[in-house]
Formats: structure tokens, sequence, C-alpha cells
């Protein structure tokens, strides 16, 4: 069993960065992969960006180049989103693949505006 909770939503005007964040209650080098994935109202929910357990990353192709994840050696995975887009304006959720089960957080709220 993995709890994952989000912290560092906000409102933000466009242009502006924040940085969210994710507190597993598992060593992060312990889960497979974890990734953070987003939903806008009335959209459904996409993915945003993933870190493997050998500390690959990927990129959905509208956030590469502005957002970047990370994780430390603890418990923790980041998501630092730089040069915000209105359309970037969504609810924040972190998940984690451990042992072939899936793991989501509650949700952090990300408001961009112009």
């Amino acid at each position: 069993q993995v709890q994952l909770v989000e912290s560092g939503g906000d409102l933000v005007q466009v242009g502006g960065s924040l940085r969210l964040s994710c507190a597993a209650s598992l060593p992060i080098i312990s889960i497979n992969n974890m990734s953070w994935h987003r939903q806008a109202p009335g959209k459904q929910r996409e993915f945003v960006a993933i870190i493997t357990d050998d500390g690959n990353t990927g990129y959905a192709n509208s956030v590469k180049g502005r957002f970047t994840i990370s994780r430390d050696n603890a418990k923790n995975m980041y998501l630092q989103m730089n040069s915000l887009k209105p359309e970037d304006t969504a609810v924040y959720y972190c998940r984690a693949v451990h042992n072939g089960l899936l793991y989501w957080g509650q949700g952090t709220q990300v408001t961009v505006s112009s």
C-alpha cells in the first residue's frame, strides 16, 4: 500500500512558476515509477511527466521544456513548472506504480490566470 499526498498548487499568473510536491508513504526508490497527471474541467485526466525507479524521465509534449520532474532520496517527488500557461490550469495528481498496483493522490489545484 502506498499513500500519496500532493501539495504546492496555487493561483499563479501567466508566465509564472510553481513547484508541486508529492509525499509518498514509502521510500521513492522502492516504487517502480511515479508520475504526474492532470485533469482540467470537463476533460479527461492526462499524463504530464514520469520518473522511473532508475531515474529516467519522460514528458508530455505539451509540457516538455517547461516542466521538470524530480525526486529526492527520501519519499518525495516534485514537479517544477515554469512558463505557466492558462491551459496548464488543472488538478494535478501524483501516481505511483508499485508491485503492479496503481495508487493516486488526492490532487492539488493549479490555476493559471491571464
